[in-house]
């Protein structure tokens, strides 16, 4: 089953790193990427910008309008994903536990579903439909 971690951290504590911490810490991202692909279990992944580089999308009536920077006003930024393939949950939780930022902020997470033609459960809390597996 795929699982898509979410790391979160604190944009302003990671930028009171020194580059020598910083690349340190890229360093150990890399190779928990490596680990987790010799494991089979790293499907995809990217860090991301700052959050000053992004912009929020949405539509109302049919009109769409932008804001700079997130939508949420949060302590903790998104800061990159890893989508993990693993057997269950309990897996998931172990292998998000090894990523390098979870020590400075957290990482959330979530099972994947996949979209169907039909049959999609509003909310997407299905997780079996028509006897075929997420």
């Amino acid at each position: 089953m795929k699982y898509l971690a979410l790391v979160y951290y604190d944009e302003k504590i990671m930028n009171r790193l020194s580059q020598q911490e910083w690349d340190s810490l890229n360093q150990e991202c890399m190779a928990c990427v490596a680990r987790l692909s010799d494991g089979g279990h790293y499907i995809t992944g990217s860090p991301l910008l700052p959050t000053s580089t992004a912009t929020t999308v949405r539509v109302r009536d049919n009109r769409v309008t932008t804001t700079d920077g997130p939508f949420a006003e949060t302590k903790e930024q998104l800061a990159g994903f890893y989508m993990l393939e693993a057997k269950d949950l309990d897996e998931a939780i172990a292998l998000a536990g090894k990523i390098p930022p979870a020590r400075y902020g957290s990482v959330e997470v979530r099972p994947a579903r996949e979209l169907m033609e039909k049959g999609n459960q509003a909310g997407g809390n299905a997780t079996e439909t028509a006897g075929e597996s997420l």
